[in-house]
């Protein structure tokens, strides 16, 4: 298994459907940015009912840090005959990104944390939300990464 924990927003309302047995499955696109500041897309598969309350939270622009199982990307080509990848999670922890818009954090149970942080750290938000405490993280470039 491959796992990945991604930050990032949503390109559109999550999709809600049902498979010909009944099972839930829900799915929305995440947009992130890497290093060089290019955009990747990643689709997120929801199984079941395990973040129904959380789900409803989502609209188009929220922030959210995914957890899962990377799947095998596939490539395909797009409308203009480019070849494009797609990237796909299989969601097993979702949590509202603190590092979010404010006004996107209205709803969000993390919105009152005061964060000191740049967007590309969201997956070291794991601390609990109990407590309240100001969380606070060292300053550092990309040049300080070892990798």
């Amino acid at each position: 298994m491959n796992h990945i924990i991604i930050a990032g927003n949503l390109g559109a309302d999550p999709e809600v459907r049902f498979t010909s047995s009944g099972q839930k499955v829900t799915t929305f696109r995440v947009a992130t940015k890497a290093r060089k500041g290019e955009t990747i897309w990643w689709r997120v598969t929801v199984w079941g009912e395990q973040f129904d309350k959380m789900i409803s939270y989502l609209k188009k622009g929220s922030s959210v840090v995914v957890m899962g199982e990377l799947s095998k990307p596939e490539i395909f080509t797009d409308r203009e005959g480019k070849p494009q990848v797609s990237m796909n999670i299989t969601a097993s922890s979702l949590q509202f990104s603190p590092f979010g818009k404010p006004d996107a954090q209205a709803a969000s149970p993390v919105s009152s944390i005061p964060v000191q942080a740049e967007p590309e750290m969201a997956f070291a938000a794991q601390e609990s939300v109990q407590g309240q405490g100001k969380m606070e993280f060292p300053a550092f470039t990309d040049e300080d990464i070892p990798f």
